[in-house]
């Protein structure tokens, strides 16, 4: 049975030519209405950085506990977040447990001079004293993540042929979260919870998210336009890709802000633990979201500005 994922490969828009991009933006425009999500190659980004990033963060996430709690933050800041202070799956409205992770988070941390918006969008990163070489590795990966991001969106722009800063006039400032995610084994978390997941069902909630994952069995899945769960596909060189809930409504629905979840461990695999580099794009954080009503949407939304939007889902998946 085919994947409900697409594999893209970028290359074809990079070599510039009219046809190539043409191609790719189309693939693109099916993919997010069918999807929500796709696999791309071709990016340009080195597997060298992908594999330090997660290699220092794994020492990380391996100190002592009393060591990692001196960085620790709530959902939101930068730092370490700890177990059982993240349930995503509350963003539905399902009370469940905790999600079975532990994370490290920075962001962008470039002040705009506004003290409340500065507070929180664009708060000083913390890095971990303990492992230096983190901080590097992790600053260029996201300098990479946002060039690839402000990239799509403008693959984006020409998939719906509009002018293609329709979505990047937006990102001169923006607001961004790189997320480092650890997976602990069965071994170390014990037996999960009944509903309890390693990331429990939600979507994302900012334009683009790009997501480097290991495989593993208790994997990523996606929720189909027929409410099954897929297991998604993996390829080592791809990144897989999806948009958030800002970037369906953006669209007017065209695009899917896709459900999707990441399984607990499992007793097949009692020692697997994986960690998950994940880039959540947004907008400048003062960006007034007028959706793009038929005919290239199904439907218009209100206008909304892009930081009330956000700050109400982050809210909502906090464990209180």
């Amino acid at each position: 049975m085919a994947s409900s994922v697409p594999l893209v490969d970028l290359g074809p828009w990079f070599e510039g030519t009219a046809e190539g991009k043409a191609q790719v933006a189309a693939r693109i425009d099916e993919a997010l209405q069918d999807s929500g999500f796709l696999l791309v190659t071709g990016h340009g980004v080195p597997r060298e950085l992908r594999t330090a990033t997660r290699e220092l963060a794994r020492k990380f996430f391996a100190l002592p506990e009393d060591v990692k709690a001196k960085y620790t933050v709530a959902v939101g800041g930068r730092g370490w977040l700890p177990p059982g202070v993240e349930a995503n799956a509350y963003a539905e409205g399902t009370e469940t447990p905790p999600d079975l992770k532990e994370s490290y988070s920075v962001g962008a941390d470039a002040a705009v001079g506004d003290a409340e918006i500065d507070a929180f969008w664009f708060q000083p990163n913390v890095w971990p004293a303990e492992i230096p070489e983190l901080a590097v590795a992790a600053r260029e990966y996201m300098d990479r993540m946002r060039a690839l991001s402000d990239e799509l969106l403008t693959i984006f722009a020409v998939a719906l042929k509009l002018p293609q800063d329709h979505f990047t006039r937006h990102t001169g400032h923006p607001t961004y979260t790189f997320n480092i995610n650890w997976y602990p084994p069965m071994t170390a978390v014990g037996t999960p919870e009944a509903d309890q997941f390693r990331i429990g069902p939600h979507t994302d909630f900012g334009t683009v998210t790009v997501l480097d994952r290991q495989a593993g069995v208790g994997g990523l899945q996606v929720c189909t336009a027929d409410g099954e769960w897929d297991d998604a596909p993996f390829d080592a060189e791809a990144f897989t890709i999806n948009i958030g809930d800002l970037m369906a409504r953006w669209t007017g629905d065209r695009w899917r802000s896709t459900r999707h979840r990441v399984l607990p461990p499992d007793d097949s695999a009692p020692d697997e633990d994986l960690v998950s580099l994940i880039f959540f794009y947004e907008t400048d954080h003062d960006a007034r979201i007028a959706s793009l009503g038929p005919p290239i949407g199904r439907t218009g939304y209100p206008e909304v500005l892009a930081s009330e939007y956000l700050k109400e889902k982050l809210d909502a998946i906090t464990v209180s």
